[in-house]
């Protein structure tokens, strides 16, 4: 299974895309929908996505919080396709463009069932959790 994983274009197909696994997996489950909005932020962020033969399997985004952090934010992968390393890939893909671009800090919120994944990759939680989205969530850290 060979997986491509690459920026995307605000706006473009793959970005349809996302919208549409990110809906999926990260919204509907909380009766959320993307509006505009929210979309029309993103032409800042840096989005990434991993593909399998031009399938979206798995997706994240970073958003720049100063001139040190960003916050990496809906990260995304096919339930049928979870715990097989995508998610790993894309965290690790966001990570390397984070370095590269300057940045030595990503933080993140994530909910308490990616704890143990974020764990692995080496995030620490900080603090206590609080409710984002009607649902736990946990401040984690990374220094790159």
């Amino acid at each position: 299974m060979k997986i491509d994983i690459r920026q995307i274009e605000y706006g473009s197909q793959d970005h349809k895309l996302m919208c549409i696994l990110r809906n999926t997996i990260l919204g509907k489950p909380l009766g959320l929908n993307f509006n505009g909005n929210m979309l029309e932020e993103e032409q800042k962020d840096i989005l990434i996505g991993a593909f399998i033969d031009d399938h979206i399997t798995g997706c994240c985004m970073l958003t720049i919080i100063d001139n040190k952090q960003l916050q990496l934010r809906q990260m995304a992968v096919i339930s049928e396709l979870q715990k097989k390393g995508i998610g790993k890939q894309v965290v690790q893909f966001a990570e390397e463009i984070a370095k590269a671009k300057g940045y030595s800090v990503i933080i993140l919120h994530a909910r308490s069932t990616a704890l143990e994944f974020y764990n692995q990759l080496g995030y620490h939680t900080e603090g206590n959790a609080f409710v984002e989205v009607g649902i736990p969530h946990y401040m984690m850290k990374k220094q790159l």
